[in-house]
């Protein structure tokens, strides 16, 4: 349910409200302020639990999809959303792989992943590629269906205040101002969270020396059931299969190479990726727009507050090496309606300070390993330096040989290190 407003004002402008303006007083169970995935994933654990939800995010639902990004996706993230009953409508629309191949620079020798490392059937899963677009759309037509959740877009929180029974949150939307009182608030807001900085939570971190260019590029010969990690001495080079003929390339640099090489014209672009990657793909066509954004790591010093709980870039940024990211945000979603559902049956106040902690011990932890991970990653394979060179093509050679050591680090990859969510457990068959 979408609530409806007056076309008199816009929400990036509340305060060009004019006398025409409605204010309406609205009570519910939880707010979520955030309507891109990680929120979107929380509302459907939530939804079927009889709340009622309130999800603000200033795009439309239609422009919130319209994002050209494509995302690597775990195995563990494809089980949530199968739990959620999503997965059916994701499935059949993104691309999956079935080898991880991970190489060092001009280094002959390389490792490939495969689903009888950690125990699966050959010719399984290891991980899909999914576009932005189809991810947001099968969670707002799950969303959409649900009585109990309300979307309140485009839509800008003007102020959150914390009492000892409730949380009050100030919406502006287009021609109306609404003050919702709800037990909980989800900031599911991005790295750049307003709700984050306005409750006063620091966070930790650095910004890289990198940029990452994205690109999708159409391949004359494409493998695409295989997904590439190349570490470069600038920086990791990735190729991951979105379609069965497209590629998404993920290509982090020192800042003036990473705008030196998103500027480049198509044929300048694809002549280096073929020299980064070689000709084995054949000839290649680059489709759309590129992309390039800076590289950060952020951690917050805190994932709950009184009323008040971070989810996905809100509560921490990692490295785009090994496709982590989102992935991350998924879990945190999936913690927290497992935390919120156990804390109501056993008749706890779920907004309580002692209930979202036990949501940040699970998940604050596992989230610094993997941004530890792929810093000290991006460190290592960046450097020259020729003893650690040498170290590191040791380690890939044992990480070859040794079995043990070859599963532990696909479990990382595809999320199932960690402690799963009750909700999934059933479905992890290996």
């Amino acid at each position: 349910m979408v609530l409806p407003s007056q076309p008199t004002t816009t929400a990036s402008h509340p305060q060009t409200a004019t006398s025409q303006t409605t204010s309406r007083r609205l009570d519910y169970d939880i707010v979520i302020g955030g309507g891109s995935i990680v929120g979107l994933t929380v509302a459907c654990g939530l939804k079927n639990l009889g709340w009622k939800i309130a999800i603000i995010e200033p795009k439309p639902q239609s422009a919130t999809a319209a994002n050209g990004q494509a995302y690597a996706i775990t195995l563990l993230s494809g089980k949530i959303w199968q739990s959620l009953g999503v997965w059916q409508e994701i499935l059949p629309r993104i691309n999956t792989f079935r080898e991880i191949r991970l190489s060092d620079g001009d280094y002959p020798r390389f490792v490939s992943f495969y689903p009888e490392d950690i125990g699966m059937e050959a010719g399984d899963r290891l991980g899909y590629v999914a576009e932005h677009r189809v991810l947001i759309e099968a969670l707002q037509n799950s969303l959409n269906q649900a009585d109990n959740v309300t979307w309140l877009c485009p839509a800008a929180v003007e102020q959150a205040t914390y009492h000892s029974d409730r949380v009050e949150v100030a919406v502006a939307a287009e021609g109306s101002r609404y003050t919702i009182n709800a037990r909980l608030l989800v900031a599911a807001d991005g790295s750049q969270s307003p709700l984050r900085r306005a409750a006063n939570i620091p966070t930790h971190g650095w910004k890289y020396w990198q940029s990452c260019v994205v690109a999708t590029i159409k391949p004359e010969f494409p493998n695409p059931h295989i997904a590439y990690e190349r570490f470069r001495r600038n920086g990791p080079f990735a190729i991951l299969p979105v379609a069965r003929d497209r590629c998404r390339i993920v290509w982090t640099a020192p800042h003036q190479e990473a705008q030196r090489i998103a500027s480049l014209n198509d044929e300048q672009f694809l002549a280096e990726i073929a020299l980064q990657f070689g000709n084995h793909m054949g000839r290649l066509q680059v489709e759309g727009k590129r992309m390039l954004f800076p590289v950060q790591l952020m951690h917050s010093d805190r994932y709950a507050g009184h009323r008040l709980a971070l989810v996905g870039n809100a509560a921490h940024a990692c490295h785009p090496v090994g496709g982590q990211g989102l992935n991350l945000g998924i879990r945190d979603a999936a913690a927290l309606a497992q935390v919120l559902q156990t804390a109501a049956q056993n008749g706890e106040d779920i907004g309580d300070i002692s209930v979202l902690q036990r949501y940040e011990r699970w998940r604050k932890q596992e989230n610094w390993l993997i941004l530890g991970m792929t810093d000290l990653l991006n460190r290592v394979f960046s450097n020259q330096w020729l003893p650690l060179v040498a170290t590191r093509r040791l380690v890939l050679e044992a990480m070859r040989q040794l079995q043990p050591l070859k599963s532990l680090s696909l479990r990382m990859m595809t999320g199932l290190s960690g402690r799963p969510p009750l909700s999934v457990r059933e479905l992890l068959h290996f």
